[in-house]
């Protein structure tokens, strides 16, 4: 038996003498191209990675009549409840119109810290070309943002695969940069969450890092590379770079003699790098803890069947992993097992690399491992981008020794084959989807078995681009169809969210007074969509502390507590100073506000308990609510308020209009909403059937203001807020307790100490004081800039010591 000698990643001779034309010299190693061609044609091919990224994503949406090409719109669950929020605030603050700062959102949640939901959706360094674009524009801005990313995700994988081997023509390494980006996972997930496309881009440019640390080149480009990447998107940026160490010992493992100090080289280069993120990943951090608990599942993974079936186009799903890349990549990568003129260990490590990864997406602990050990609130396979990126580099390292011969190419074919065959069994196996696999793999089969001459190279880039392309847009179109029919969706942003946008701005009086975004809701982030200041927000960083206050006073919510919706009451309204709000079509002026800081009387704090209309009195610190007689009936005149948070259905008030309570937990739970008013004596209201509370409040609007003006007289003369905290001029003389209108979250600082908690909201005692000065600052903000700064001297201290090694080296 032959042994193959062992060969570069570049083109070996043999492979050379094999692809090269009829009558050609025999080939020796594979030279060093010239530098100037090389970049030329390394740029040519990661724009035209990019390009086929963008035509494969427009066509499929246009194919889909989806927006903007068409009237589907694309506003579902989280790209229209926070992404697109998040994006209009970025625009916001860059624009200096945005009431509040970087740290500190005044106009969400009554008052929160930005900084953690900056980390989360918005530090991409794309994100703010989002200010380009007019206002009115914002969802066209997001979309252009999730087209360029996917476009830079196929740039930077072809630019990676170039840096591997220069041997395959240049559409190659194009074409399954292309491949990359337009995965399963990129067309049904990522793009449906712009910030998941960080970790796409993530994956090749970590992928670099570490080969540059394989040869010991580029440190610095390298940490700042790594830093980047974390500070982008830190949650894709974990799976990429696992991805990243599972590439680094692929190839030492195949690329020469193995070197030492590779992996020291790399784990410092991660260390250093996460260290210069630190300033925003630390806050992150912390702000998840302090955060009200999500949903907490347990993994179960999928199916074999519709595991294999998901490696298919046209498949949509979130309980599976979206693993299709195009064809040509499959069957690339499955004859690279087959081919003898390949050294043993390519043959055998990457197949075997890419199969233990899609195990390990299966399997409990590596999941956990890839998901930041917690099981997400969704797609249990997020890191499936991985996978289709180790699959692109699987396939690429076979090229790199030539096109495969015929008997591996059939081998490789058998191999789809089955798997496909394996698919059938699951519901995901489409018709379609199976016709748009098996045509695929017979035009690549065709196009890589024709004669190897210039003349056919032209036909075979079409024949496989062409795949890639169909199959790609035919899966783009099929996602959007069912991302529509199967999510929740939203209104999409246009002239009537315009017009109460301006109406809102119009009525705008902050600080003095809080205008409220009101109902009926566009988005769970009203405030940061339409301006204004609420009660509403939904993140992944919701303080457990205002979701605790705003159930206690009656407020709704969805996501399990992490999309708070606002409260519309006028106890609420005076507490939290709302002076206007949305409503019925347009803005409301409430006549009994307070200012944001009012002084309560020595003693202490009130304690919450389970009747939201008693919760509110004691904050008010007078009894406001009448309660019903023996038959449930409110007293003549009073406004009826129902709380029935666990029910579902209309209720009714005589023959007022019937209000929908949209409860059920622990999902779920509606909001405290106003019948009306009592119209006579014994009307009972008709409440939804169900199980759980169903109180009445009866509200005496005279009592109310009694008690506003009582407060009034020791309120703050004067409120001042900056994007950073506020301060309020108190009459002389004062003493008590100052109560802030604001949720009593971590980061708060009032006098140089921490605050108190008045029933959750900001307190601190006065004593014969006129001034009133607090600061938020994010926790976890310090300690990061701190790790940030150790990070970056250390990074300069080893600069220094390493340039003098090279001077003498050289």
């Amino acid at each position: 038996m032959r042994t193959v000698p062992r060969v570069s990643p570049r083109l070996s001779p043999r492979a050379a003498a094999r692809t090269a034309p009829p009558g050609a010299p025999p080939a020796g190693p594979d030279p060093a191209p010239a530098p100037g061609p090389a970049r030329r044609a390394t740029a040519a091919a990661c724009a035209l990675a990019g390009l086929l990224a963008v035509a494969a994503v427009c066509a499929g949406d246009a194919a889909a009549r989806t927006f903007p090409f068409g009237p589907r719109h694309r506003s579902v669950n989280d790209l229209a409840n926070q992404f697109v929020p998040f994006h209009a605030r970025l625009w916001d603050l860059l624009h200096g119109r945005a009431d509040g700062g970087i740290t500190l959102d005044w106009g969400s949640g009554w008052g929160t810290g930005f900084l953690p939901d900056y980390g989360t959706y918005l530090s991409s360094p794309l994100a703010p070309l989002v200010a380009l674009v007019p206002r009115a524009d914002i969802e066209y801005a997001v979309y252009a943002l999730t087209v360029l990313k996917t476009a830079l995700a196929a740039a930077a994988t072809a630019l990676l695969l170039r840096r591997l081997s220069t041997v395959p023509a240049p559409w190659w390494p194009a074409v399954l940069g292309a491949a990359y980006a337009l995965c399963g996972w990129s067309l049904a997930e990522g793009a449906s969450n712009p910030m998941w496309l960080d970790g796409l881009i993530a994956l090749p440019l970590l992928c670099l890092a570490a080969e540059w640390a394989r040869e010991g080149v580029r440190p610095v480009l390298s940490v700042l590379t790594v830093a980047v990447c974390w500070t982008a998107n830190f949650y894709t940026a974990w799976m990429a770079t696992l991805g990243a160490g599972l590439f680094l010992l692929a190839r030492l493992a195949t690329a020469g003699p193995f070197r030492r100090r590779a992996p020291l080289r790399a784990a410092g280069t991660v260390l250093l790098g996460v260290g210069l993120a630190a300033p925003l990943l630390a806050p992150v951090l912390l702000s998840t803890r302090q955060a009200h608990p999500g949903v907490v599942r347990a993994f179960e993974p999928a199916g074999t069947a519709d595991v294999l079936a998901r490696l298919l186009p046209g498949t949509y799903g979130f309980s599976t992993p979206a693993a299709f890349v195009a064809t040509p990549v499959l069957l690339l990568a499955a004859a690279l097992a087959f081919r003898r003129e390949v050294p043993r260990r390519e043959r055998w490590v990457w197949p075997g690399l890419v199969l233990g990864t899609a195990v390990s997406l299966q399997w409990g602990p590596t999941h956990l491992v890839w998901h930041l050990f917690a099981t997400p609130n969704g797609s249990p396979y997020r890191q499936t981008f991985v996978l289709a990126g180790l699959l692109v580099i699987a396939a690429y390292a076979g090229l790199a020794h030539g096109l495969p011969g015929r008997r591996p190419l059939a081998a490789g074919f058998a191999v789809v084959l089955a798997l496909t065959a394996a698919a059938l069994p699951s519901g995901l196996a489409t018709r379609p989807a199976l016709l748009l696999a098996l045509a695929g793999l017979a035009v690549t089969a065709a196009a890589l078995a024709l004669p190897r001459r210039r003349r056919y190279a032209a036909v075979a880039a079409l024949l496989v681009t062409g795949t890639l392309l169909g199959q790609a847009a035919a899966t783009t179109a099929h996602a959007d169809r069912r991302r529509a029919a199967h999510l929740d969706d939203y209104p999409p942003y246009g002239p009537e969210q315009e017009r109460r946008r301006a109406a809102l701005a119009a009525a705008d009086g902050w600080p003095a007074h809080r205008t409220d975004p009101g109902l009926p809701r566009v988005a769970g982030n009203d405030p940061l969509l339409l301006g204004g200041q609420g009660a509403a927000y939904y993140s992944s960083h919701t303080p457990a502390v205002l979701t605790g206050l705003l159930t206690a006073l009656g407020g709704g919510w969805t996501s399990r507590g992490r999309n708070l919706q606002g409260l519309d009451n006028p106890v609420t309204d005076a507490l939290f100073a709302v002076g206007a709000r949305w409503r019925d079509g347009g803005i409301v002026r409430t006549g009994t506000v307070l200012p944001l800081v009012t002084v309560r009387p020595p003693g202490p704090a009130p304690v919450l308990g389970a009747d939201p209309f008693r919760n509110q009195e004691l904050l008010l610190g007078a009894e406001v609510y009448a309660r019903p007689d023996r038959s449930g009936a409110c007293p003549a005149g009073t406004e009826v308020f129902l709380w029935a948070p666990d029910r579902t259905g209309p209720a009714r008030l005589g023959a007022g209009a019937p209000v929908r309570l949209l409860g059920g937990a622990p999902r779920r739970r509606a909001a405290m909403t106003s019948l009306g008013l009592q119209p006579a004596p014994g009307v009972r209201p008709v409440l939804p059937p169900g199980k759980g509370p169903a109180l009445l409040g009866c509200l005496r609007h005279d009592l109310l203001r009694a008690a506003v003006t009582a407060l009034r007289g020791r309120a703050a003369g004067t409120v001042e807020t900056t994007p950073t905290g506020l301060t309020a001029r108190l009459p002389s003389g004062t003493a008590g307790t100052a109560v802030v209108a604001v949720p009593a979250i971590p980061g708060w600082t009032c006098r140089g100490r921490a605050p108190r908690s008045y029933a959750g909201l900001l307190a601190v005692p006065v004593t014969g004081t006129t001034t009133v000065s607090c600061a938020f600052r994010p926790p976890g903000l310090v300690p990061g800039l701190a790790v940030a700064a150790l990070s970056a001297l250390a990074l300069t201290l080893a600069t220094r010591l390493r340039r003098p090694g090279r001077r003498g080296a050289g």
